[in-house]
């Protein structure tokens, strides 16, 4: 089985890499479909927090706020060393946006509290720059330019769905804006499956890699159940589009936001 979370499990991020959005990111959320979520908007209790909202533990798994914070975070998939009594993953997306420390002091912070969460992949971004890094290897991490990609593993580990949607995006980096956001929500959607001599080892069965192997995950009980797109253009004006999922894999909705940063987000 595996386990539940408000994280992201696909993320790709471009920065400074296409002419008119010198900030992207994109992902999906996979998540059990019978975990209760809130679609992107406003939080009633943070209402300048824009975001999706995980109802069960009050976390979220990406979430922008208007004073120039962004934040999100993948599962780091182990599940041999789950953590008994384990807060929320997810809750460090929210505590980052709702409060004011500095991505480069936050990110470090928050891995060197290792067992207090089980395992993850923390992305955080502000003026001062964009941030990653794991409670589960490697060193924090002030990313630069170019395009980043990662999964329920380490950043940069080559996973088939994580080369793919990396891949991809470079080959759109050169189209205008509004073509380059909908190829990445296409791309997202990859229900390709994965040879079963390509897909990763991580402790769960194999009919569970292969499940998980490919972008988009089709299932009745787990699966993608969001798309998001977040970009920045030179302005500062940040759009966020958020696509949800049903368990056959078809659309269920979608929103979209606006924001106007005070300051620019990116390297």
């Amino acid at each position: 089985m595996v386990p539940g979370s408000a994280a992201v499990c696909l993320i790709v991020i471009a920065l400074g890499s296409h002419p008119d959005l010198p900030f992207v990111l994109a992902g999906n959320r996979d998540e059990f479909h019978a975990r209760p979520t809130r679609a992107a908007g406003p939080w009633d209790d943070h209402p300048d927090i824009l975001g999706g909202r995980d109802l069960e533990q009050g976390g979220t798994w990406l979430a922008v706020s208007r004073r120039g914070a962004l934040a999100t975070v993948t599962n780091y998939r182990d599940p041999a060393n789950r953590v008994t009594g384990a807060r929320s993953r997810g809750l460090l997306v929210g505590d980052f946006v709702a409060g004011n420390e500095p991505a480069g002091r936050y990110v470090p912070a928050r891995t060197a509290e290792g067992r207090r969460h089980d395992g993850f992949n923390l992305v955080a971004a502000d003026a001062t720059g964009v941030w990653w890094g794991s409670n589960r290897g490697g060193e924090s991490t002030r990313l630069g330019r170019g395009i980043h990609a990662l999964s329920n593993h380490l950043l940069g580990t080559p996973w088939p769905k994580v080369r793919r949607l990396r891949e991809g995006l470079a080959d759109d980096l050169d189209a205008p804006a509004a073509t380059a956001i909908e190829s990445l929500f296409d791309r997202l959607r990859d229900t390709r499956p994965v040879d079963d001599a390509d897909l990763p080892s991580t402790g769960v069965s194999l009919e569970w890699e292969r499940l998980l192997g490919p972008p988009f995950i089709v299932s009745p009980t787990y699966g993608t159940r969001s798309t998001t797109v977040v970009t920045i253009d030179h302005a500062g004006q940040l759009r966020f589009e958020e696509r949800s999922f049903g368990p056959d894999g078809a659309e269920t909705g979608r929103t979209v936001h606006s924001l106007a940063l005070p300051r620019p987000i990116g390297p």
